[in-house]
């Protein structure tokens, strides 16, 4: 099981990279229960000039050329972006612009982003869910925010703090990733066999079962 991790802080040390790892961390206990969960993580600030320099002369040099790998090989992605000016950061959108728009075509994506006030967040609703539905990946329900009043803090009369939340939305994304069909030996040129939505659907289910199970009957 392969887990790509992707993060757009610009700082050293980065919120952003934290919260990664935390996901990725989350993900890899629960995915890793049947076999063992590899999670390799891309720090874009890293590759900012390589970025540019693909948009420039249209071809990736090698260093870019292993992270786009690193995303598209993975079974499945966790990408954390800064929040600047009510969306993702422009680095963060080059990157997933370099990518081809075919490459994330129902792979499961658990979507998260870090800011200066609490006011961002429904960046996550208008911003990342609209550029992953554009690249067809599936993401997961819980989209994780975390604002300098998150870290260390527990939950409140009306919202789950950011542990209760990184837990919720890892379950959701290892749900997807253990009902995804696994890509075998010398099948690279191949479509990945496609699991059916309900099914995906049941996966995130808490009693496993679709909507359309047992009598109809709703609690």
């Amino acid at each position: 099981m392969k887990l790509a991790v992707v993060t757009a802080g610009l700082t050293q040390p980065s919120s952003t990279r934290l919260l990664g790892d935390r996901l990725g961390e989350a993900v890899a206990r629960r995915a890793g229960a049947g076999e063992a969960a590899e999670v390799r993580n891309v720090e874009l600030r890293d590759l900012a000039v390589d970025i540019a320099n693909a948009f420039v002369t249209g071809f990736p040099g090698a260093r870019l050329r292993a992270a786009l790998e690193t995303v598209t090989e993975a079974d499945g992605l966790v990408a954390v972006t800064p929040i600047f000016s009510g969306s993702y950061s422009g680095l963060f959108k080059s990157f997933f612009d370099v990518i081809d728009n075919t490459a994330l075509t129902g792979k499961p994506v658990l979507v998260a982003a870090t800011g200066g006030t609490a006011r961002h967040s429904l960046a996550l609703d208008h911003a990342l869910r609209p550029l992953f539905a554009y690249l067809r990946a599936v993401v997961v329900p819980t989209a994780v925010y975390a604002a300098p009043e998150d870290w260390g803090g527990g939950k409140d009369a009306f919202t789950d703090g950011l542990s209760e939340r990184i837990e919720r939305a890892a379950d959701e994304l290892a749900a997807l990733l253990a009902n995804r069909a696994p890509r075998l030996p010398g099948k690279a040129g191949e479509p990945d066999e496609v699991v059916p939505f309900e099914e995906q659907l049941a996966a995130l289910r808490p009693d496993g079962r679709s909507s359309a199970a047992g009598n109809g009957h709703r609690e």
